[in-house]
Formats: structure tokens, sequence, C-alpha cells
């Protein structure tokens, strides 16, 4: 555990000192902690150090984690991967948020199987911020259409955005992509949205995010250390 804890505690010192660096305050950046492929005992760790918030890419990963930590009544579970339709219903049973809804038919099918017992699930529109082909998410100028849809859907809180930006090393890009993000949500609640969250920055660049507006950063490798994978890599490491 002390590992776990030197490493958690190093991230919450990179987002206070980008906090500081950027004149924001620590408590507006949540912390989530991406713990796919990693087993329940390590996720049970940081609960007991205090963290909440865990993000899975898989959903049988995700349901089968739940279980295992049902005891754990303050845990968050965030879903952040690319969700398949013959999946929805296990995310929308066992998640608090979904990242990456980017067509309307994922969103209806979460709505629909979303359980009346639980409250609505917070969503986040994915939005495609490099204009990759192989990336996934909506295209900019079409996000305004999918928020419609999505808000109008009772079982479904939308909360906010997401981005995967590009994988490069050029900072003056990440940052054009990250500020794009930023514009999009600008954009939405002009048109009477509320959306309070920006889903953006990983372990390389979470500063870069937070200084263009990020509210959560997604950590995995930084906290957990290398990731063994259990299906392809991700679009990029989180």
């Amino acid at each position: 555990m002390a590992m776990l804890f030197e490493a958690w505690q190093g991230v919450q010192g990179r987002i206070s000192a980008a906090c500081t660096a950027c004149a924001r305050k620590p408590q507006e950046i949540t912390l989530l902690a991406v713990s796919k492929t990693f087993p329940a005992a390590d996720i049970h760790q940081l609960y007991q150090l205090g963290q909440r918030e865990f993000g899975e890419n898989y959903a049988q990963e995700l349901e089968q984690k739940a279980t295992e930590l049902a005891d754990c009544h303050e845990l968050v579970w965030h879903f952040i991967g690319p969700l398949q339709s013959n999946k929805t219903r296990i995310v929308a049973n066992a998640a608090h948020w979904v990242h990456t809804i980017e067509r309307s038919k994922i969103a209806e099918r979460l709505n629909n199987q979303r359980p009346a017992a639980l409250p609505p699930l917070n969503v986040c529109l994915q939005v495609n911020v490099s204009g990759e082909a192989s990336k996934s998410g909506v295209a900019p100028d079409e996000l305004l259409v999918l928020a419609r849809n999505v808000a109008q859907m009772p079982r479904l809180k939308l909360r906010g955005l997401m981005c995967i930006p590009e994988a490069t090393a050029d900072q003056v890009k990440l940052a054009k992509q990250f500020q794009l993000l930023k514009q999009c949500q600008d954009m939405l609640n002009a048109h009477g949205f509320a959306l309070d969250t920006l889903s953006m920055g990983m372990s390389s660049d979470l500063e870069l995010a937070i200084a263009n507006g990020s509210t959560l950063v997604r950590v995995g490798s930084a906290i957990f250390g290398a990731r063994p994978y259990l299906a392809s890599p991700p679009e990029q490491e989180q």
C-alpha cells in the first residue's frame, strides 16, 4: 500500500502545482483513478486512502468489480471506454457516470435501461477534438444536435464533455485541442445547457489540461504503474 499511496499522493501534488500555476483551486479538479485491468484489491486500497472516483473501460470488468466492492458505499464508478450496444445494460446498471457518449442510439439504450430505483446516469459527450478519422467522438459541428437529444432523456443527466486528444508530444497542438473542448462547453452553455464537467487530461498531460479548463483528469499509469492489457491497447494511455 505504501507504493500506491506514494504514487497517488504524487499525482495529487501534480494537480495542486498545476492549479497554482494557472490560478485555480485544487478543489475544482476531480481525480479519476483509472483502474482498468487492475484488481479490485488495488481499488480497495486506494478507497481506504480516500480516493472515491474510479474509471473502467470494459463493461464486464466494471460489473465484476462493482460486485466485489459493493461494500464501498461511497465509491463512484465512471465508464470511460468505447461502449457497444450489447453492453449498455451492464453499464446502465453498474456505473454512476459514462464519459463516452457519441451517438444518440447509445444514449437511448442507456436511458431506457437505467433502473428506475437509481438516480439518473451522469453522462459526458465525447468530442473528436483532433479530427482524426480513427478517433471516437462526435464532430464539434454535430455536438449541439447530440446534446439536445441527450438532454431530453429523463434517465440521463448531461454533465459535460470528454476528449482523448491526439497522441503527440506537441504541447501547442495539444493545448489547441483542449481549448477546443472548452470552446464546445462554452458554446453549449450559451445555448442554455449547464455543463459543469470537462473530462480531459491523463497521466502525461494533466497539467496542460488543467491550464486549459479541465475539471476532471483521468489518471491510471501514474497511480497504478504499468498496465497489463486485457484487450487491445486503448487509443491513448490514461
